[in-house]
């Protein structure tokens, strides 16, 4: 299946060469309709799934950005919606097989931690998975990392202080803060966000550690970013919707976009 994917999208895009991808979570895909080299939907391509998500536009998107090969994924699919770990971080390790070296994923999130506000951006510096799965799990494929990877260090510490730098440099307060994934799609009860604090988690939601999991694996560099985009349940008492979500996530992908294009020139 790999072969197919590959050779498929050599196809599309003529020998071109991403040393830097992007998963683009929720509401965020606007960097991709900015830059866009090639677009390839993700019902074309041999061994990917569609997200059927408002916010992702389900397309592998390849561009040139402050002179870097950039491949991104605008959308992601998710555990929710029916699909395995293994074709949910399946574009992860195709990545790896195009030459991607360092990988940022972007996320929405709900607050965990109080101090946070909807349109924060949150650094990862840790994940803790609630999700009852790991993309793992299976036959290992040599060609891509070691039966047993290390994951004492998923979310690297020098591109962190590079986010950090670009937020300085822009003026955004950056939070750093550990990310809890659970498998959704029903959002966590207010006993399980009181659970999730105590574990030491700031953020909430239902993405990014598969990807993050396998792209460390992988030996690629993981830098991840949520937008806050609401309080989880029990810190305020406004019911969730996912409307709510797209409403925050478009009202800052500005800043957030600067952000990515400042880290793009540094990395």
């Amino acid at each position: 299946m790999m072969k197919d994917t590959l050779d498929y999208i050599e196809t599309y895009t003529d020998g071109f060469k991403p040393e830097i991808g992007i998963i683009l979570g929720s509401g965020l895909g606007d960097l991709a309709d900015t830059y866009c080299e090639y677009a390839i939907p993700y019902d074309k391509i041999p061994g990917f799934s569609k997200s059927s998500v408002e916010g992702h536009k389900g397309q592998l998107v390849f561009a040139v950005i402050g002179n870097r090969n950039v491949v991104m994924m605008q959308g992601r699919i998710h555990y929710y919606e029916g699909h395995s770990m293994q074709d949910i971080t399946y574009p992860v390790k195709v990545m790896k097989k195009l030459g991607v070296k360092t990988l940022i994923i972007t996320n929405a999130a709900g607050a965990i931690n109080k101090s946070f506000r909807p349109g924060d951006l949150m650094v990862i510096t840790d994940h803790i998975n609630l999700m009852g799965a790991n993309p793992l799990v299976g036959k290992n494929d040599e060609t891509l990392g070691p039966r047993f990877p290390d994951m004492s260090e998923i979310y690297n510490k020098n591109l962190i202080k590079l986010a950090d730098a670009a937020g300085r440099n822009l003026r955004i307060d950056l939070k750093h803060g550990i990310y809890i994934a659970s498998s959704g799609p029903s959002y966590e009860t207010p006993a399980e966000i009181k659970m999730a604090r105590y574990l030491g988690a700031d953020a909430a939601g239902m993405s990014t550690v598969p990807e993050a999991i396998v792209a460390n694996y992988c030996g690629m560099k993981v830098l991840g970013i949520s937008c806050i985009s609401n309080y989880a349940s029990g810190v305020s008492t406004k019911k969730l919707s996912h409307d709510e979500v797209i409403e925050t996530t478009n009202a800052v992908k500005n800043k957030f976009k600067e952000l990515l294009l400042l880290l793009l020139k540094n990395i």
